[in-house]
């Protein structure tokens, strides 16, 4: 086993649209125009990423951990404990919900779980723009006014946004997508969000969704002001795009014909993002848009096939990450 695949785990969204099916070439089996997310490696129990190679096809990412930790995870991984992070591609052909993600020493009070996430723009039309953080001079009390107003957008920080922005959007930070994103959201294994504004839209069922004001204005950080983007680099090489506690993210461009060693054998447990281009590892080819997981045990070499852009996330393996499966 070099590398492991998994099928895509498809979510209708009020905001979603058709970009993963034409984007990636998909075969999506929803009959909905509306498709929002991809959930592409996730290990919760309410979903669960299935493998669609190697001789384990067909089993669970959890039960490969829990039968294999030591050689995927590494020797000293809990098998009861999830897989750290959960990525997903987002689809944003319409506005996200203005919403933010509890801080751990608030998430255990509302039964919930912090949330910290990276964001890499990997598709945005020309008007596309992602909300991120409050406006200089605003404060819970104007914030709970222009809640009660529907004027909630006017102390939004609003950037725009364009194919190779990065940021990392931390528990506590307020944010939205803007309408015109192609998203690769890496996370930790959470799924607590808070509501506190949806613009007066309608969900699916064409009810207005859930917000959840009292909590997110528990959450909000209202010392974040005008955070700014990263404008990841173009050039040929690797670099650092988001660091935090639960994991680390670098972006390669690599021109065709080189062999890019990711990792050696028994270091680290690692996920590959192909961006654009083409790409193998050994006799497996990775698809545009495909996420697959080179386990603790196997060194890792990518050959590079066209000219390509790719993420590496690793570095999440540590005791802050070791959370047990709990019903949510």
């Amino acid at each position: 086993m070099t590398i492991i695949k998994f099928e895509p785990i498809y979510k209708e969204r009020p905001w979603g649209g058709t970009v993963l099916k034409k984007r990636f070439n998909r075969k999506i089996h929803l009959e909905s125009d509306k498709i929002g997310e991809s959930w592409e490696i996730v290990d919760r129990p309410e979903a669960q990423s299935i493998i669609s190679n190697t001789l384990n096809k067909g089993m669970s990412l959890r039960r490969l951990i829990t039968e294999q930790s030591g050689s995927i995870m590494g020797p000293t991984w809990k098998k009861e404990s999830r897989f750290p992070v959960l990525v997903k591609w987002l689809d944003c052909s319409e506005r996200l919900s203005l919403q933010v993600h509890p801080p751990l020493y608030i998430a255990d009070k509302f039964g919930g779980e912090p949330k910290t996430e990276n964001w890499y723009v990997a598709g945005a039309s020309d008007k596309a723009g992602l909300f991120i953080g409050l406006k200089t001079n605003t404060n819970k009390n104007l914030f709970k006014t222009a809640l009660a107003s529907n004027e909630a957008e006017s102390l939004c920080h609003r950037m725009e946004s364009k194919v190779g922005d990065s940021i990392l959007v931390e528990s506590g930070r307020i944010h939205a997508i803007d309408s015109g994103n192609l998203i690769l959201e890496i996370q930790q294994n959470s799924d607590t969000t808070y509501r506190v504004y949806d613009w007066g839209r309608l969900g699916v069922d064409n009810k207005p969704r859930q917000l959840h004001i009292e909590e997110s204005l528990r959450c909000i950080d209202f010392k974040d002001i005008e955070p700014t983007l990263l404008k990841t680099q173009k050039s040929l090489g690797q670099s650092i795009i988001a660091k935090c506690d639960f994991f680390k993210i670098r972006k390669f461009n690599s021109k065709a014909g080189e062999k890019v060693l990711v990792k050696e054998s028994s270091v680290d447990c690692s996920i590959i993002h192909l961006i654009s281009g083409s790409i193998s590892v050994g006799e497996e080819l990775i698809a545009v848009g495909e996420q697959v997981i080179s386990p603790f045990f196997s060194d890792c070499t990518i050959d590079i096939l066209e000219d390509s852009t790719f993420l590496i996330t690793d570095k999440f393996i540590n005791d802050q990450n070791l959370t047990k499966i709990v019903s949510n």
